[in-house]
């Protein structure tokens, strides 16, 4: 048996939690029994400046997924500890992607059996926005794990100033769960568009690091290209100026059943990052086969390769790069697309995992 120690459903699918659910059935594919230690807490109201966590929408899940886990609870801790102990998994796979949930995790890790074998997926080892505490609960948080996955060079070399331990990089698979492409006219319909205009797309949550006001400053140089955001601030609207004429604004929680229709609608995807290991964006762009702009920071350019373009992390090279895609057109990426996205699988990702499991301990 395989738990997860992780957020699914009710949580709002996205970036954790959607990628949890989808790994699962992975594993599930691969013959395997899975269940998840859900959260009941997850983040604290200052970690969570969004309108909610939790979803109201069904979902059954072919698994079972108790909310145990309080984030910020240390009693709660052991009590899932010794619950994980009980259980006694072959394999527990754990998601790690901010320090502040190292003394939690790790706790109840250290309570699990020993003969269980830890496998930690780590997003981020050294968080985009620094906060006290970052590399001691890291710290805390790597030793009870025998092995790690990682998704970009960058956390890679991170996680190596903590541990030698056994790691693998696994390229972020695609999202290919939120349904299929809907083609550029019928998706501008749905989202009341305009038909005949060059539209680009920001999506996902919006933090500092992701560097929309870098975007907004390099939209001023392209009158003639409108920019679609999609997603929820995550750090308050101060310092973004959207009442451009070419901007659409779309700021707000995204459904999964509204995701095809964003994708399909957009020329190109644009990430204006300031600072990145990897993004989840980018993968739901290359499933719905639409190149990018990125900056020149952490794995982004790994990631794209011939797939767009990659500019340096400022306003006037951002708005150079959008102009670059429209004079190479859609269609010039099309065959780089098609080819890249063959590489980001969810079963190379399982059987990675598993390999991990399987292998001698180090020092046996």
């Amino acid at each position: 048996m395989i738990v997860l120690l992780g957020p699914v459903h009710p949580y709002r699918g996205g970036g954790i939690v959607s990628f949890n659910e989808r790994l699962l059935k992975a594993l599930q594919d691969e013959g395997q029994e899975v269940m998840v230690f859900n959260f009941k807490v997850l983040y604290p109201k200052m970690l969570f400046p969004g309108k909610s966590q939790i979803t109201e929408e069904p979902y059954p899940l072919p698994y079972e997924s108790p909310r145990i886990i309080h984030s910020f609870n240390p009693f709660n801790w052991i009590t899932t500890g010794r619950k994980l102990n009980k259980i006694s998994p072959d394999i527990i796979l754990v998601r790690y992607w901010l320090p502040f949930l190292g003394p939690c995790l790790g706790a109840i890790l250290r309570r699990a059996n020993k003969k269980s074998r830890i496998i930690c997926i780590a997003d981020n080892i050294i968080p985009h926005e620094k906060r006290p505490g970052d590399k001691p609960f890291t710290r805390y948080f790597v030793k009870p794990v025998d092995a790690f996955i990682t998704m970009s060079e960058k956390v890679q070399k991170d996680l190596r100033k903590f541990t030698a331990k056994p790691s693998k990089l696994v390229p972020h698979p695609l999202y290919d769960a939120f349904g299929p492409a809907v083609g550029k006219a019928e998706a501008r319909a749905h989202l009341k568009l305009p038909q005949n205009e060059k539209i680009v797309l920001f999506f996902g949550f919006i933090r500092k690091y992701k560097g929309l006001d870098l975007l907004l400053t390099a939209m001023q140089e392209l009158k003639d290209v409108h920019l679609l955001i999609a997603g929820e601030f995550y750090d308050g609207k101060e310092g973004y100026n959207l009442d451009g004429q070419n901007i659409i604004d779309r700021t707000g929680f995204i459904p999964d059943k509204e995701i095809p229709y964003y994708f399909g609608a957009a020329d190109f995807v644009i990430q204006p990052y300031i600072s990145a290991t990897q993004s989840g964006v980018t993968p739901l762009a290359y499933f719905y086969e639409k190149a990018m702009l990125v900056t020149n920071v952490g794995g982004l350019p790994d990631l794209v390769r011939n797939s767009g373009v990659v500019v340096e992390p400022e306003p006037k090279a951002i708005a150079k790069g959008i102009m670059k895609l429209y004079e190479k057109g859609e269609a010039h990426f099309q065959p780089y697309l098609k080819e890249e996205k063959k590489k980001y699988s969810w079963e190379t990702l399982a059987k990675t995992i598993l390999e991990l499991a399987a292998a001698p301990e180090p020092n046996a």
